[in-house]
């Protein structure tokens, strides 16, 4: 497990354009932080950030695990689960090889009550291309679920969720926490986990 992730005096460039700079905090293990702020203000490019996809202009991320500190990219990675825009999924997969392939991809075991926990137990053998793009963020949340990684960066969460999805998403949010995860979270929405707030 992950005891924190503190960011020291990061800034981030796109281009020509600085989107942040000087920015500092620290996340705990059990704690979530919602970055906030308005389109184009550089949240998803924190988040990218911190996986690893983008290089900081300045700064450096430093993880403390058991281990001690470490400020590489790619140990880093490891540790991430990601819930991004994108569903990345393969649309000719069934919902239950989509499980299958993400088992692969983890070096895990296929863990066949993750589509019951996520409402999907029923669209197992549907072709991923027929499912809703709520149903989609379902089955990206059951990959989240099989990834076991300590540290969850999420991207607007509760994108294109129903009442009961976005409850369902807080819900595995809170339980992330209790159980000694880290979230942080880009949301023009509140997490509802009486977590800390960035604002970019």
């Amino acid at each position: 497990m992950i005891s924190s992730l503190t960011a020291e005096r990061l800034a981030c460039a796109r281009g020509d354009r600085k989107l942040f700079e000087n920015l500092s905090f620290r996340v705990r293990a059990g704690q979530a932080l919602a970055v906030e702020g308005a389109n184009g203000s550089g949240k998803t490019s924190l988040l990218r950030l911190i996986a690893g996809f983008l290089p900081p202009a300045a700064g450096r991320l430093i993880v403390q695990d058991a281990s001690g500190d470490s400020d590489d990219a790619d140990e880093r990675g490891k540790k991430i689960g990601w819930l991004g825009h994108h569903d990345g999924l393969k649309p000719q997969l069934t919902v239950q090889e989509q499980l299958t392939f993400w088992a692969a991809l983890y070096r895990g075991t296929v863990n066949t009550g993750a589509l019951a926990q996520v409402g999907l137990a029923r669209q197992a053998d549907l072709p991923c291309r027929y499912l809703s793009a709520g149903q989609k963020r379902r089955l990206a949340l059951a990959r989240l679920l099989m990834s076991n990684r300590p540290l969850w960066l999420l991207d607007e969460p509760f994108a294109a969720l129903d009442t009961a999805g976005q409850a369902l998403m807080a819900q595995l949010m809170a339980l992330h926490c209790g159980q000694g995860g880290i979230i942080i979270a880009a949301t023009h929405d509140p997490l509802g986990l009486g977590n800390e707030s960035l604002k970019l």
